[in-house]
Formats: C-alpha cells, structure tokens, sequence
C-alpha cells in the first residue's frame, strides 16, 4: 500500500515539474529564442541604436574613433526621427529608450512612437510615447510587468514580440513644444521567414475628455479580422462636480465576432477587471497593476495584459469600460443641488447591518433602471443603502494592444496634439509633481 502511495506522489511531482518545465519554454518560446536552441538557419541578431543606426555588422561606434560618440539623437518641434528600418523578415524582441521624454511631462503625451509592417503607409502602432509604454496621464512611476517596465521611473521598455514579414520601420515624431534628446536600442532577430500563423502588433490610443452620461467608454474601438486582444493601460481624470466620489464602478465589455447589443465577455468592476477589489490603491503585477492611485487629486492609472488568459477573436473585436461611480445618498443629494447630471444605475441596501455580517435581513440589490418609476434621491424611497452606483461623466484615456492578421488596421488616426494635452498641465502636471 506504501508502495502505492509513493508512486502516486512521484507521479504527482513529475506532472508538476513537466508542468513547469512547459511554461517556462512556451514562455521564452514567445520571444522565438529558446534558450537552449541552436539558433535557426538564417537567425542573424541585431541592435539598432545611434551607434549604429542600420544594424549593419562590424558597423557599431564608428564615430569619435570608437568611444562614446553617438549616443542620442536630437529631434526638434516638428521633425521625425527614424529608429529603425529594415527590410525582410524579422522579430523585434525589445526596445529601451530614454532621455528628455523621462524628465517632461509634455514630451510624453506630445511624441507620438509610429510603427510599419511590410512596406504599409498606415502604422500599426501610433500612440503618445508615455501612454504606449504604460505611463498613462504621463505620470512617471517604476514598474516591471509582463510586457513593460520602467525600473527606476526614468526609462522606458518592452519585451513584445513583434514579427514582420516585408519589412519594418519605427519612428517618433515630436509634436512637443521643445526639443527631444533620445536614446534607444532596438534588438531585433533577422530571420528568413516567418511562420504563416504569427500575426502583427498593433496598439491604438484614444482620449475623451467627457464621457457621455451613461454611454461606455471604447478602450478599443470594432476592430476587423482575426487576432488576439492582449490587453490595455488607462487613464481616468475625475471631474471634480462628482465631489470625488469612487470612479471605478464600471464593467469591462469585450465584443467577439459579430457580437452588436451585448458583449460575449464581461466583468464585474473596474478593480476587478485588474485583479483587485474593494477600491483601487496602487500596485504592481505581470499581468494587472494600478501604478497611480490618488483617491484626494481623482487621478487613477491602471493596467491588465491578456497574456495568460488569451482573449482570440476570428471576425472582429470591440473593448469598452462603463462610465459608472459610487456614493452614498447625502452626496448624491449634494450632486443634484449643485445641478450636476448623473444616473442612479443600482443600489445595495443594507437595512442597517455591515455588509461583511452574514446575520440580519438580505442585503438587497435594487436596480433602478429596471423599475418604471425609480424614486429620486430626495425620496424616501431611495435609502441611504451601502452604495449607489451612478453614471458619470469623466476625462478618461486608454492604451489597447492587440495583434492582428494584417499589418494594418481600420481604426482611426491619432488624436492632434492639441487634444491629447489639453488641460493636462491644470488637470494632472501642476499636481502630480514627477521628475518634470
């Protein structure tokens, strides 16, 4: 019987093991380099960077007679600077970069980072450069999750694997009001071919400074064809007439082939969404964090990556967040007498008792969209419960990352500059003091 008993739990110890071992290389597989792996016919590294700005081989630091000579590019209001261009097949594995954009608030909503697949005129990627590596709001803060890092608050990295087929280019372009000084190295793999089933990176950002009342926020607006959501970061800017009442009540809507009215995935709250619960403060993970919290200023940051729980979608794609907070009646009361617009959505009634105690009455839940003639927030009728949620209005920002089958996507260009910094130094900068 002993002996039995020792086998299965030898058994049990090798599963587990296999089972690691298995994450462990699908992991690095990811990035195309198993470590133990001689590399594949035609695999050629390379690093791009102002030391070597084509990659060529035997080519790195050729100016200042080998020493330090060409670190950083300077690229003036208005002019572009390419980063890298290649053509053929290849992976970018990771990119760093740093410089002025790390020290300037403005640099980091006003440089927009451009990205081309296989010789298209439309980029895959554009987004504000701070936004797209995660730095929502252009507040600086460290942070290592599973496709972005910003170690000390002063860098900028990613480790996304991003193939191409044709060809590749990647550029800035400073839309700021002042010069950029910019560093960076690319690291690419050169290959012969790439396998007919890897898709295209994408990343779109998008900012509405007022919601509309009880209408959702698109993280991602309908995308067309096969791919995979990976994921998004997001900004909130709360308005200050809902007296700074919880914003995070809203529910995560993802759309899947086809879906129109009501969405195939949904979740249950905004904290939930990345992970959390009971409120939002400010912590890191691989695949979901909020890097900025600040319940006094109204000002969140916040992340969750699909990277473990793949979201696929074989037709089309759409991502939304409900504008939706949380108070008590007194403030609801205080809202109203102010004139401000908002939606009681539903209500947790309590009857008294604290919502963690299971004795007393049911806690109920009241949903006054559903009723024909919901009471207003003067009537009796409508108690003090534990919470109201309410829809609201608020100046909200997001980053989506997705791949695709194709290298270019149907959605819109980004926004001007105008309309991605403005009221950002009175809503946010002037505030929230980082390394500006």
């Amino acid at each position: 019987m002993k002996k039995i008993n020792y086998y299965f739990i030898l058994m049990a110890l090798l599963l587990v093991s296999c089972s690691q071992e298995q994450s462990k290389q699908e992991s690095v597989s990811a990035f195309g380099n198993e470590l133990y792996s001689k590399p594949e016919k035609g695999t050629i590294t390379r690093w791009f960077s102002p030391e070597n700005p084509n990659a060529e081989k035997a080519k790195g630091g050729l100016t200042n007679k080998g020493a330090k000579g060409n670190a950083f590019y300077i690229v003036q209001p208005g002019d572009k600077q390419r980063l890298l261009e290649m053509d053929g097949a290849g992976i970018i594995q990771r990119m760093w970069m740093s410089g002025t954009i790390a020290m300037n608030a403005e640099q980091r909503r006003g440089v927009i980072i451009n990205m081309y697949w296989d010789g298209a005129d439309k980029p895959a990627v554009s987004a504000p450069i701070g936004d797209f590596f995660g730095n929502a709001l252009g507040i600086m803060r460290p942070f290592d999750n599973e496709l972005f890092s910003n170690p000390e608050g002063r860098s900028f990295n990613f480790t996304v694997p991003m193939p191409f087929r044709d060809g590749a280019v990647i550029e800035i372009v400073n839309e700021s009001t002042s010069q950029v000084l910019f560093w960076y190295d690319i690291n690419v793999l050169q290959k012969e071919s790439i396998p007919d089933d890897a898709m295209y990176f994408h990343a779109h950002w998008r900012r509405d400074k007022a919601t509309k009342l009880g209408e959702d926020f698109e993280i991602l607006p309908r995308i067309e064809g096969t791919g995979r959501f990976l994921g998004t970061n997001v900004g909130v800017i709360g308005d200050p007439k809902f007296l700074g009442t919880w914003f995070g009540e809203g529910e995560v809507k993802i759309y899947l082939d086809g879906d129109t009215s009501n969405p195939s995935l949904q979740g249950t709250g905004t904290e939930d969404y990345i992970g959390t619960g009971w409120g939002q403060g400010e912590y890191v993970g691989r695949h979901f964090g909020s890097l900025f919290s600040d319940d006094e200023l109204d000002l969140y940051s916040f992340y969750r990556f699909h990277t473990a729980d793949a979201v696929y979608f074989n037709q089309d794609c759409r991502v939304t967040i409900q504008q939706m907070g949380n108070a008590n009646k007194d403030l609801l009361q205080k809202m109203k007498a102010n004139n401000v617009e908002f939606i009681p959505v539903w209500q947790l009634q309590s009857h008294g008792q604290d919502v963690g105690n299971a004795k007393g009455k049911p806690i109920e839940h009241i949903r006054f969209l559903d009723m024909e003639n919901a009471p207003d927030v003067e009537d009796d009728a409508f108690v003090s419960g534990v919470s109201t949620n309410y829809y609201r209005s608020d100046d909200v920002s997001a980053t989506s990352y997705f791949y695709l089958d194709s290298p270019t996507n149907n959605l819109n260009a980004v926004q001007s500059f105008d309309e991605r910094i403005e009221l950002m130094e009175d809503k946010v900068w002037s505030k929230v003091r980082m390394n500006n």
